[in-house]
């Protein structure tokens, strides 16, 4: 009778348990598996949001954690793209993996938050500071970090509006299409699944989904050819 009471490891209770323990140890086994993985990560306060951070690892790993600083850390993984990471990872090598790294200006200018890049590979650690920059190469760096950040915003933001606002998803889409425009977003194409979603949906109103639409022919008529990263407009970050 006992062993009826035994939790059968096949029932749904326990598939749930290992899909759960999957996906925390997740990040902690690829970081694990040899890879390098390159921080980056902005604190400015008083700003939305105070706290960036995004990590990208070699080996296929990237998390994302966007806050106030009052929040607890909420890291949530997601996709970049072979590309992407391989313009991260060039310009990182360019930068000769911060080791030794001042990029400061040293020059009283107004606080534009403190940023860090940071280089992991198994033990090895080097990480660079700056407020402002004018190193091509770490420019560059940060201006895809920042456009990931954007991106995931974005997306989020698209995919609570849907979800629980559909009101509000017009005003969403208005943003992402500011963001679009400024050629900013690495991969606008991560869009595209909830952009079709938007755009079928039926209880959301016309003009959204007339806006999803265009936004998505946009970005198919746009987007680079696969394998190819795109360039984000030149700014300092």
């Amino acid at each position: 009778m006992n062993s009826s009471r035994r939790p059968n490891r096949s029932s749904p209770c326990w598939c749930a348990i290992f899909s759960l323990a999957a996906v925390l140890v997740c990040p902690v086994f690829l970081r694990a598996a040899g890879g390098a993985t390159i921080t980056y990560r902005r604190v400015f306060k008083g700003s939305n949001p105070e706290f960036i951070e995004i990590k990208v690892g070699e080996d296929g790993f990237a998390s994302y954690d966007i806050r106030q600083l009052s929040e607890n850390p909420d890291p949530e993984l997601f996709q970049v793209g072979d590309a992407v990471r391989t313009r991260i990872f060039e310009l990182t090598g360019e930068l000769h993996d911060f080791e030794g790294l001042d990029l400061d200006v040293h020059r009283r200018i107004a606080d534009l938050g403190d940023k860090t890049f940071l280089y992991e590979k198994s033990g090895e650690v080097h990480e660079a500071h700056y407020n402002y920059t004018l190193n091509r190469s770490a420019t560059q760096l940060s201006l895809i970090f920042e456009g990931l950040f954007q991106q995931q915003r974005d997306l989020t933001l698209l995919e609570q509006r849907l979800k629980y606002d559909r009101l509000g998803v017009n005003d969403a889409l208005h943003q992402f299409e500011d963001d679009l425009g400024q050629h900013t977003l690495p991969e606008p194409e991560r869009l595209l699944p909830v952009l079709d979603r938007i755009a079928a949906d039926s209880r959301v109103v016309e003009v959204a989904r007339h806006l999803a639409r265009a936004l998505a022919e946009r970005i198919r008529m746009t987007s680079p050819p696969e394998g190819t990263a795109s360039q984000p407009a030149s700014k300092h970050p």
